[in-house]
Formats: structure tokens, sequence, C-alpha cells
């Protein structure tokens, strides 16, 4: 599929310009003559500069993916065909690159490719998760029930994420702002004052000194600064890509003080509501849980649940695994035992998501509370610096005449 920038002239014969995804441009010049459209000009945007440009400034993001499933899911509880479905998808779609790949996945469906192996095509918008999902729903003839689910939580995961970034803010805003008035002190306040203390021929405190020589350190070695900054961040990137570097992030992430249970949370949650959707699905346990070690997106807690699956193919239960983990709360394994028990896990899972997503609300809400005392002690310290270093200097000067 391709999206067409066009000019064309409507039924009162008034030029309108506007993009059109099709398969090619006599597809394109049909779209537009069922709209009482006569094309003027056409010209293929997929593989333009712009286009580029414009994915990259505006990717694809999970706010797209919620209200994509939440209108599909609307439409087929409303049994409107899968075609026509996507068809007004695409129309209301404002993402130009979001809207390409529901076209393509129109165009494979429309030519006899079930709609899950549609979205396989798409792994980096459409998860294994999701599209299993799909095809458990084409599977067992209620489509319509597993993507009302499917909704339900990709939504809940969307919103979870955007609360936890929420939080962040206040301490992201807080440290940029110290860091742009450090930088502004000293670059354009501190060599000024330097001049001025330096002329008395007065000896500066230690506090004072040291400074001064941040201050000419970063003034003269800026352009290396930047570039170990720089390095250090690209060769972090890269370290991260590795297994070894993935295994030590995703642990750090989870024993981090402050946002470390944070973490933990989240990732129980999605273990949950993956396993609990999958399950009620119709997949079975062992491959659900190979979903779900990839929908985690933690090294740790995929592990524990690769461990599991070797156990459960062994002839031991879903819990054995996680009541010996040090990062799996030991009323998760005992809930699980229970439902496995009484074949009612998915609705225990439902219950462990709804209970740990409450927690972890609670705890994003008190994290900016926890967060302002070290950033009040950060802003005191700084500011006690500054007034160590410059005013003290030049209030001992004064004192002299």
């Amino acid at each position: 599929m391709a999206i067409f920038i066009y000019k064309a002239r409507d039924i009162n014969n008034k030029i309108k310009k506007g993009k059109v995804v099709a398969a090619n441009q006599v597809d394109a010049v049909r779209v537009l003559k069922k709209k009482k459209m006569s094309v003027v000009y056409l010209k293929d945007f997929t593989n333009s500069i712009e286009f580029k440009i414009t994915s990259f400034l505006a990717p694809i993001k999970g706010k797209d993916l919620v209200v994509f499933s939440r209108q599909f899911s609307i439409m087929m509880m409303a049994n409107v065909p899968i075609i026509e479905s996507l068809k007004v998808i695409i129309e209301q779609t404002n993402n130009i690159k979001f809207k390409n790949i529901i076209s393509e996945i129109a165009y494979d469906v429309d030519n006899g490719l079930f709609l899950s192996d549609a979205l396989k095509k798409h792994p980096h918008v459409f998860s294994t998760f999701y599209a299993n999902v799909i095809k458990a729903g084409e599977t067992s003839g209620k489509l319509d029930e597993v993507l009302n689910y499917l909704a339900d939580e990709v939504e809940k995961d969307y919103d979870l994420s955007k609360k936890f970034r929420g939080a962040l803010i206040y301490p992201i805003f807080v440290c940029t702002g110290l860091v742009i008035v450090g930088f502004i002190f000293l670059f354009f306040v501190l060599p000024e004052l330097t001049k001025i203390l330096q002329e008395t021929g007065a000896r500066l405190p230690l506090s004072t000194r040291m400074i001064i020589g941040v201050a000419d350190f970063l003034q003269n070695y800026y352009i290396l600064l930047i570039v170990l900054i720089v390095g250090g961040a690209v060769a972090l990137k890269l370290f991260f890509k590795t297994k070894l570097g993935k295994r030590n992030r995703d642990i750090f992430l989870v024993k981090a003080p402050i946002i470390g249970k944070i973490f933990q949370l989240i990732y129980l949650i999605r273990f949950s509501r993956s396993l609990r959707t999958l399950l009620r699905g119709g997949i079975t346990v062992t491959r659900s849980l190979s979903i779900v070690g990839d929908i985690v997106r933690n090294t740790v807690y995929k592990d524990i649940i690769t461990e599991t699956i070797d156990d459960i193919n062994e002839g031991g239960s879903i819990v054995t695994v996680l009541e010996n983990s040090d990062y799996v709360p030991k009323m998760i394994p005992e809930m699980m035992s229970i439902g496995e028990k009484t074949g009612h896990l998915d609705d225990v899972l439902e219950e462990i998501a709804k209970f740990y997503d409450k927690e972890v609300r609670v705890k994003l809400d008190n994290l900016n509370t926890m967060l302002e005392p070290i950033i009040m002690v950060v802003m005191g310290i700084g500011v006690g610096i500054m007034v160590a270093a410059v005013i003290m200097p030049m209030y001992n000067i004064a004192s002299q005449f």
C-alpha cells in the first residue's frame, strides 16, 4: 500500500487537497472517483523525504493503538464486517504512518489473509500478544468478545504507563531547571564575579576556588565533555542491547530505590492481565506463558516465566517456580494455586491485576511526595554551595573597608 498526495475537483468544481491510501495510482483514482472527485494531480508520497520526516516526528504511539483497538472493538460488536470496519478506521486515523499500516492490513485481509496473520506482518505496532489474542478470537468464533477484552487491556496498559510518566514530570522538570540555572551561573555570572574577586587580591575560600576551577574546566573543555557524554550514552545504549546489558538494566529497575517496587508491580500487572486475556481466548497455559514472557518486557520476569513453562512441561504446577522467586509476592502464587485447583485461574488473575493496579496507582500518586524531600535537599546543597562560594567572599571583602 502507498500514500498519494492529490489535488482534485469536487462536485462544486472546487480544488481539494489531501492524502489517500491505495495499492497503486489506478486504485487511488478509483477511490477519489467514488468520492465524486476528479483528479487533477496525484503523486506517491510514501517514499518521499517529507513522509520519512513526518513518520519520524510523529511516530505511532500507544494512544493510537488504544483508539484503534477501541474503535475496532465497537464496530465488530455492532456486526460491521472486518474490511468495512478497517476502512472506517482508516478514514478516522490522523497518524499518516498508522493510516498506511491499517490500509495494508485491510488489503491483506481483503485478499484472503487472516486478520491475525495480517497483524503479524507489523510486529513493531502489533505485538505477538495482540496478534495471538486476535487469532484465538478467530479460532473460537468470538472475535468481537476477544477484541473487547483486548481493547480494555491495551487501554489499561496505556493509562498505567501514562500515569507513571506523569509522576516523573515534576522531578525531571526541577532537575532540568537546576542544570540550566547552574549552566548560566557557571558560564555567564561566575566569570564576572571571579574578575572582581581576583582584582581585590584577597585569598579566596576553598569552596570559591573549587567552583572557579569547575567553571574554568567546563569553559576550556566543554567540547571534550560533550563528546564524553554523548559517547557514554551511545555506549550505554549499545551495552543495553546485549544480553548481559539488558539483564543488568532490568535487575536495576526492579531493585532501584523508590521506583524499583513500582516497576515490579507494573511487570506483575502486565503478567496477570496478559495471561488472563490469553487464557480466556482459549490459548493453552504453556503457549500463553510463552507469549507473556515477551509482553512483560523484563528479562528477570521472563526467566521466571521460562522456568515455569519448563516446570509445567515436566508435570509440575504453574505456581512452583513463582513460590520460590524473590521478585514475586507470596500472595500471587497462593491465589493462582487456588485458581488452578478450582479451574478459575483467569478469574483469579483478573483479581490480582485489579489489586496491584490500585496499589501501583497509590504509589505513583505518592511518588512526588517521596521525591520532594530529596529534591529540596539537593536544591539546598546547591544553594548552599553558591552562597559559600560567592556571597561569603564578597561579604568578607566588603567588611575589610
